[in-house]
């Protein structure tokens, strides 16, 4: 028998792969850090199912407790539920019911051979009784809206109305979104060199979303036309309000920006592609912020850099006051899990309130470093209200005394929902994210 070729993997080992990170993920790491140890000739085929299985976990837990009470092994409960959630009813089947039971059983023989039986009872018996074990899985908040029962809670609480749409949204895939260089080329033009690649895609209108293209179908960044040389980059429709949100302030040529939780890079890279200014890129991390100074060099542009805590103030800035503050803070990424699926799982209820801290500790300490007359400009992208209105709030009482206020161009929280007045264009595009432009009061 002739060896599979190294591009092509068989489906067995792909399943084992994809169990060993969900298994990482439930033990809290992140799937970004697990797929970065993937072989590279595997990495693609694991991380497309870890994603279809990370957006099933709910329903294929609940599935697997119906089926089989007590827990396996986390080894064997990982390629368990990995494989019912890749049987569970779908329109378009990624793989035959037979094809997908036999690797599996491929798989736990090479991983748990004394547990191969099992599964393959396990996932037998499923496939016999799919329509009453689904329907049964649905009665568990988790086992129907494939999210941790606190967070469900969380989004209801926030958005009574929109609770159903926003979970069912952060079920879909993304749509690949590209923001076009204004330094080395404009939308038409490059609409049209994607074409010339066979690349269908269409521009977007909205406020700040001018350099903007969606493609109709995802691709590597390789068959990206200039990507190598800077003329385009991959980001998010709502991630690209924040620079036309800046430079909208008022930025003068030459005026100190600083992006105080920059990594990887993307806001920072388009503040320098609209506006000639004087930018800091601060990260806590200094790994994550070796990724700010290559997208610089890609896209070729310059940012001074430094490794630092923006909350530890003396640490790092030279006493002379900001025109304008980035502040992207760090938050629970709920508003981006259509993106990363791993993300509500390794949430815990907690974490919200001990973000809302850092949130706070951070606009406290960058507030005075803006000039009188400049701006600060929040962002999460997160759709909890406790990272966005309600801590922009909780930030407008401790300055009452300066009569601070949101600039009426703050969209607020921007959600996925077709009804949002603030991103009616591209709303089922886009994150969830929150946006609040502070203006300082001159002195005068």
């Amino acid at each position: 028998m002739n060896s599979p070729s190294p591009a092509s993997p068989p489906l067995s080992r792909l399943l084992a792969l994809t169990a060993d990170a969900v298994a990482a993920v439930r033990g809290g790491r992140s799937l970004t850090d697990v797929l970065a140890q993937v072989p590279a000739v595997s990495r693609p085929g694991t991380q497309a199912l870890a994603f279809a299985v990370l957006r099933r976990l709910g329903s294929a837990t609940a599935a697997r407790e119906i089926l089989a009470p007590r827990n396996p092994p986390a080894a064997v409960d990982a390629l368990l539920v990995s494989s019912l959630a890749l049987l569970w009813p779908d329109e378009a089947p990624p793989y035959p019911d037979h094809t997908l039971v036999d690797q599996a059983v491929t798989a736990a023989r090479k991983k748990v051979p004394a547990a191969a039986s099992f599964i393959n009872a396990v996932l037998r018996r499923f496939i016999r009784e799919r329509d009453a074990v689904v329907a049964q899985a649905a009665r568990q908040p988790q086992g129907a809206w494939n999210h941790p029962a606190w967070w469900i809670d969380r989004v209801k609480a926030d958005w009574p109305a929109h609770w159903q749409t926003l979970l069912t949204e952060a079920q879909r895939r993304p749509p690949m979104t590209l923001r076009v260089n204004a330094r080395r080329c404009n939308v038409a033009d490059y609409l049209a060199r994607l074409s010339a690649e066979g690349i269908s895609g269409h521009a977007v209108e909205g406020a700040g979303l001018e350099q903007a293209i969606v493609l109709t179908q995802p691709c590597g960044v390789d068959r990206l036309p200039g990507f190598a040389q800077g003329d385009v980059s991959v980001q998010d429709l709502s991630a690209q309000r924040s620079a036309a949100l800046l430079i909208g302030a008022g930025l003068a040529p030459g005026a100190r920006v600083l992006d105080a939780c920059s990594a990887p890079g993307g806001k920072t890279a388009h503040v320098l592609e609209l506006a000639d200014v004087d930018m800091l890129a601060l990260d806590t991390d200094a790994t994550r912020l070796t990724r700010v100074q290559q997208t610089l060099e890609r896209l070729g542009l310059n940012a001074r850099t430094r490794a630092a805590d923006a909350r530890n103030v003396a640490s790092w800035w030279d006493g002379e006051l900001f025109d304008a503050v980035l502040l992207d803070a760090p938050c629970t990424a709920s508003g981006i899990v259509r993106r990363h699926p791993d993300i509500r799982w390794l949430r815990r209820p907690d974490d919200v309130a001990a973000l809302a801290r850092t949130q706070a500790e951070l606009l406290d300490a960058l507030w005075p470093l803006v000039k009188p007359g400049g701006v600060l400009l929040y962002a999460t992208c997160s759709i909890f209200r406790d990272e966005g209105d309600h801590q922009v709030d909780a930030f407008l009482q401790r300055h009452a005394a300066e009569g601070l206020r949101v600039n009426p161009e703050s969209p607020g929280h921007l959600l996925p929902l077709a009804d949002n007045p603030q991103h009616a264009a591209a709303a089922s595009l886009a994150d969830g994210f929150y946006y609040a432009l502070l203006r300082k009061p001159d002195r005068h």
